[in-house]
């Protein structure tokens, strides 16, 4: 099985790390590009090294899916730890474990510490909890490694606890981008839906209370649907059982063909078949399908479970993220939900890890929802990039203001981050332990002589990722952190784009002139030349 490019990048990368010493580290690839399958790689690469495996997951499917990839795509067989079956005896040389079997003291106890020499935890997103870490703690000299799809920043930062590095990321833009996820459209439906009576629950939205709060809307959400999503195949994820069948029903009646699967549904591999056949086109369920079940010519998305947990709402989405022959794009219904918390997740939350960004977006896509229009979401980053840059021009020339009025030998990082447009150190947040840490001496003196006030910097992460720009931007000729203050200081726009040789001309002739803006330019319209 030939990999595709990011898949044989992630592999040898997961390596690397193991080489480096990195014994517990990270694959973040989305819903859809092929997770199963780069793990099954990197097994296929130690079982070539004579080591033993453990597959560990928390669900039957993902165990049988697991199995199943790895034996088509390396012909290697596994052994079983779930229920009464069992790996004990067995000759293969890779075992997949159900985690709630596996952390059973008697289950545990039969297998020496350093049994497995890997371990690859599937959806590593839950590797934080009791039954995960019992059997990881077990066996703690095993090389770990966790695949999860796009986590938050709250996520990572949780697993940032546990595991040493981010091995390999692909993002999703960058999947929709190069061809192998469709396009995402989404279009916020003009419907107020009040949650700000539902209770939190272990971090996230309460679904007893959500279910009562969305029965009143049910009616109107079905008339929303009847108007976009009637010729698409469509899955509708709701908080309780109850209302996902109740929805069903009322679906129906406005000439959906919908059926409803939960975790009791003794049919339900044959519901799912027949929503794959297209007896039905709607789905209804309560967070039974979010992880693995695959249907590629699923084209609509309504999410009826709010919540404020990205990797819970990119596993919805990602439902619908596959490619399949006629599809074109999907559609991704969302809603206005009232709440008095602003955590919760929207379609912006799938593409941009910036808040400012992602919040412009969200306004966005609310008010072409408004017009009854669906905005793609990579157009719709872009545009609001640009608008979040103009609000941010605006904030710094304020700012640029004040600070003429403070002489200050060393540059305020936020005023050069905003001035060269430096998203990433802008919306920074550490997630791995070192990053966290303050910066050291060697970093505090290497800034101050790059012309950064270090005093604003509070973490060693940060003064890393700045530290790598400020030289890359030395070695490419582009202007000192002076230079742009000097020049912005001025009038002069947009100097983070100046080369050095540039700035030091313009800061030169305006010393001959007295310290005075040379006769015949304009900073606000200069632009040098080359």
């Amino acid at each position: 099985m030939k990999l595709r490019s990011y898949q044989q990048e992630a592999r040898t990368a997961i390596q690397q790390e193991w080489e480096a010493g990195k014994k517990r580290t990270l694959l973040v690839l989305p819903t859809g590009c092929g997770k199963t399958i780069v793990f099954s790689k990197v097994i296929e690469d130690r079982v070539k090294l004579g080591e033993r495996v453990l597959v560990l997951a928390h669900r039957g499917e993902l165990l049988d899916q697991a199995s199943d990839k790895l034996e088509k795509s390396t012909g290697l067989k596994t052994a079983t730890e779930k229920a009464e079956q069992t790996s004990v005896g067995s000759f293969f040389r890779v075992v997949v474990g159900s985690v709630q079997t596996m952390q059973r003291e008697k289950r545990l106890s039969q297998f020496p510490p350093d049994y497995f020499d890997t371990i690859v935890v599937d959806e590593a997103h839950h590797v934080i909890s009791d039954g995960y870490q019992r059997v990881l703690q077990h066996f703690e000299q095993s090389n770990v490694l966790g695949v999860t799809a796009t986590p938050d920043r709250g996520d990572m930062q949780n697993l940032g606890t546990y595991f040493e590095s981010l091995a390999y990321e692909y993002t999703l833009p960058k999947a929709i981008k190069e061809g192998f996820l469709s396009p995402i459209k989404a279009l916020t439906i003009p419907l107020k839906l009040d949650l700000s009576a539902v209770k939190q629950q272990a971090g996230d939205f309460s679904t007893k209370d959500l279910g009562t709060a969305l029965d009143p809307y049910l009616y109107q959400i079905a008339d929303e649907m009847a108007k976009h999503c009637k010729n698409r195949k469509t899955v509708v994820f709701l908080p309780l059982v109850k209302t996902s069948k109740k929805f069903r029903d009322i679906l129906n009646d406005r000439g959906f063909r919908a059926a409803e699967v939960n975790g009791e549904s003794k049919d339900r591999a044959e519901i799912l078949e027949d929503f794959e056949n297209d007896k039905y086109n709607v789905l209804c369920n309560s967070m039974l399908l979010t992880e693995g079940w695959d249907s590629p010519a699923v084209d609509c998305i309504v999410v009826l479970r709010p919540t404020k947990v990205r990797s819970l709402y990119s596993q919805m989405v990602g439902r619908g993220t596959r490619l399949s022959p006629g599809k074109e794009e999907l559609l991704l219904l969302d809603f206005l939900w009232h709440t008095e918390r602003h955590e919760l997740c929207h379609p912006a939350h799938l593409i941009t890890t910036s808040d400012d960004v992602a919040k412009k977006m969200t306004e966005n896509i609310e008010e072409a929802g408004a017009e009854g229009i669906a905005l793609d979401l990579e157009e719709a980053e872009v545009q609001a990039e640009k608008d979040v840059v103009a609000e941010r021009e605006e904030a710094l020339a304020k700012q640029l203001a004040e600070m003429r009025r403070r002489k200050q030998k060393l540059v305020d990082p936020l005023q050069f981050e905003m001035s060269i447009q430096a998203e990433d150190l802008t919306s920074y947040v550490p997630s791995f332990g070192w990053e966290m840490a303050p910066p050291s001496d060697q970093q505090v003196k290497a800034l101050e002589k790059l012309g950064i006030l270090p005093d604003q910097i509070d973490n060693a992460g940060k003064a890393s990722l700045m530290l790598e720009r400020l030289n890359k931007r030395k070695n490419a000729g582009l202007a000192t952190p002076r230079q742009i203050r000097q020049l912005e200081q001025r009038g002069f726009k947009r100097v983070g784009t100046w080369t050095f040789e540039s700035a030091r001309s313009m800061i030169s002739r305006i010393a001959a002139s007295g310290w005075r803006t040379p006769a015949g330019v304009i900073p606000s319209t200069y632009v040098p030349e080359g």
